[in-house]
């Protein structure tokens, strides 16, 4: 009953993706995030530089904070830099729509005038000390009280009524915790929050977050969502609808973005990570990663790398995902490399469009992401493996949900923190799965005796016959947790202690091996399931270490010996496998410039070999038009690359 539920959710999705300009049209995404003072602008000199880019959709500020048109709803403020008789806004969807541009309007009801807070104080976010939240001036709404349930939908109703809109985005959503400058103010303890809290948990409000608040902010903004969604279908059925949240939305939201003060290494995959994500996991809804050009809040002007633009630029393409762009103000921007980055590459996606709508990722590996992996730059069990694939260039889909079991076949899934109950129907039913994670899977492999939080510890290698990659290497460090298992590793792979690590004279000279097994491999059912009790990607996202590398490799090659992909290209160099309308494609994006903190232009790569499972008859380069030839043998395609400098696109039938 679950899998017949599970299929026809999925084809309703796919129904849904039908249904909507967002997933039927190629999507070359323009935000601008206005200031008030941008309220007077030149909107035909707007206009103009988003065609001459070759934009089809463009975000930008309607409403909520700052009204950018002669609003009339209560408690809705136009910008004071609005000249007078002038309706920026409806200036910019006439002139837009005359140059079929699609125009997406911004509201942001997260804070709004001191005015409504003294008519409504009932409406506002309440810290533990009942004082009101102050940003520069406006006051913090609270996601229960009346402004977000009540006022803002009399708003939002103004707007979808007097302007034909392709899309509603809205920013901020649900009660934030931290200011803009990253200042603490806790959790909302207003009326409203206290009264549903006692009702579900028959307790007060925390202090900090704990599992059950963060379900209860959660269930709030998901019926505020839902509340705007219904009066969007009702007042402008045709018009997509966006916000950060999952449900009832159309598109599926996220941000490349930097901050000053995120932990280090940088993640050169983000725009990667985010759309694969979002397309595997809603397959319904139109993935957009919005491509944030400044470098912090503190420096809105100050743009962040050309070549860093231009790869989340590439990787959006090649993921399946809207080809994006934002700013801060309007596009006559102080710091302009990013724009001067972005245009040549929206115009030649608008030159090549009939490329880029409809994909759908045709790997047959699925990594499927935990609860920890979305936007945690700390969680390297999940970007090692992410890594991992990437560099081995196994082509791979990810997904958040279970939503895939039986309704989209794989021939090998890989699990890092998460490992539900429902991969052992999977696994029973002739699939092969990796488990690389200290967290005990939720179905039996094997008899768990305990978990050491951290152990500075080898691996021993016992059998180099299973482990080829590792010829030269007897010992691999382990460092975190490890989850003894009952079994023995003598013939595999087995742990190793921590020993006396100093004086020099005293280093491991207590070794010992044990056979405590670090690897184990069980049939369930019709298939087979691995697991690693360590943290093998966390490993390898610290440290790169070849040996990691290498048993991955090994192991992966075990469950999943005849690959979809083969190729000698350099690890730099990311694959993706997407399908679009009977055809097959295979991106290459040159990832060899990014150092560090800093992002060069690429170093070119030639003679690319690929080997691609099937038959194909044709292959043709887009980006450097050129036929490639092909050479069919042992049931792969064998294409060559000449040289591939930034980014390059094969179609193949």
């Amino acid at each position: 009953m679950k899998t017949r539920l599970a299929v026809l959710l999925f084809a309703a999705n796919l129904l849904l993706a039908q249904s909507g300009w967002w997933s039927t049209e190629p999507i070359r995404w323009v935000q601008t995030n206005l200031r008030e003072v941008d309220a007077g602008m030149d909107t035909r000199r707007l206009v103009t530089q988003l065609a001459e880019m070759r934009a089809n959709v463009v975000l930008m500020g309607m409403g909520g904070i700052t009204a950018y048109y002669p609003t009339r709803a209560e408690f809705h403020y136009p910008s004071p830099y609005l000249p007078a008789g002038r309706d920026m806004f409806g200036d910019v969807l006439k002139e837009a729509h005359a140059r079929g541009i699609r125009v997406v309007g911004r509201f942001d009801f997260s804070k709004t005038q001191k005015a409504a807070y003294d008519a409504h104080p009932e409406w506002f976010f309440r810290k533990a000390d009942g004082n009101p939240v102050i940003y520069n001036g406006l006051y913090s709404t609270c996601i229960n009280g009346g402004y977000y349930r009540g006022q803002a939908m009399n708003i939002l109703a103004e707007g979808l009524e007097r302007y034909d809109v392709d899309g509603l985005f809205f920013n901020m959503f649900g009660n934030q915790s931290t200011d803009y400058s990253g200042a603490y103010v806790g959790l909302c303890h207003c009326d409203s929050c206290r009264a549903a809290y006692r009702k579900l948990y028959a307790r007060e409000i925390p202090e900090r977050a704990d599992d059950d608040y963060r379900k209860f902010l959660l269930a709030s903004s998901r019926e505020v969502s839902e509340a705007i969604g219904k009066l969007i279908r009702q007042k402008r059925p045709t018009a997509g609808y966006f916000n950060y949240m999952q449900e009832f939305t159309d598109g599926i939201m996220s941000e490349s973005n930097t901050a000053v003060r995120r932990p280090l290494p940088l993640w050169p995959y983000s725009a990667s990570d985010n759309v694969n994500r979002a397309l595997n996991s809603q397959p319904g809804k139109l993935p957009v990663d919005l491509n944030m050009q400044f470098v912090d809040y503190w420096w809105r002007f100050a743009t962040v790398p050309r070549q860093e633009i231009a790869l989340r630029m590439w990787q959006n393409m090649a993921n399946g995902g809207a080809l994006t762009f934002e700013v801060n103000g309007t596009l006559d921007l102080q710091d302009r490399q990013a724009y001067e980055t972005a245009k040549p590459i929206f115009q030649w996606a608008a030159a090549n469009q009939q490329h880029y709508s409809g994909l759908r990722n045709a790997a047959r590996v699925l990594l499927l992401a935990g609860p920890s992996s979305r936007g945690a730059a700390d969680d390297g069990a999940w970007r090692g493996i992410f890594r991992l694939l990437t560099e081995e260039h196994i082509p791979f889909a990810v997904s958040e949900n279970m939503d895939w079991l039986g309704t989209r076949p794989f021939d090998l899934a890989i699990a890092t923190d998460w490992a539900p109950r429902g991969l052992q129907q999977y696994v029973e039913q002739g699939g092969r799965l990796l488990i690389a994670s200290s967290h005990p899977p939720e179905f039996p492999i094997a008899r768990v005796i305990a978990t050491t939080p951290d152990v500075k510890g080898y691996l021993r290698v016992r059998n180099h016959n299973l482990f080829p990659s590792l010829a030269d290497t007897d010992l691999l460090l382990l460092n975190g947790p490890f989850t003894a298992v009952e079994g023995d590793g003598s013939k595999s792979l087995s742990l190793v202690p921590p020993s006396m690590i100093g004086p020099p004279e005293k280093v491991h000279v207590d070794i010992q091996d044990t056979t405590t097994p670090a690897i184990v491999t069980k049939s369930l059912g019709q298939g087979t399931v691995t697991w690693l009790p360590w943290e093998l990607g966390a490993l390898y996202y610290r440290h790169s270490l070849l040996a990691h590398a290498g048993l991955f490799r090994d192991v992966v090659d075990q469950l999943y010996p005849q690959r979809q992909l083969k190729t000698n290209a350099h690890p730099l160099v990311e694959l993706t496998l997407m399908q679009q309308a009977g055809r097959t494609q295979l991106h290459f994006i040159n990832l060899s410039g990014h150092s560090q903190t800093a992002y060069f232009p690429p170093v070119p790569m030639r003679e690319i070999r690929v080997e691609l499972r099937g038959a194909f008859h044709t292959a043709r380069a887009v980006r450097h038009p050129m036929d490639l030839k092909i050479r069919i043998h042992g049931g792969y395609s064998e294409i060559i690359l000449p040289e591939l400098l930034d980014y390059e696109l094969v179609v193949l039938h």
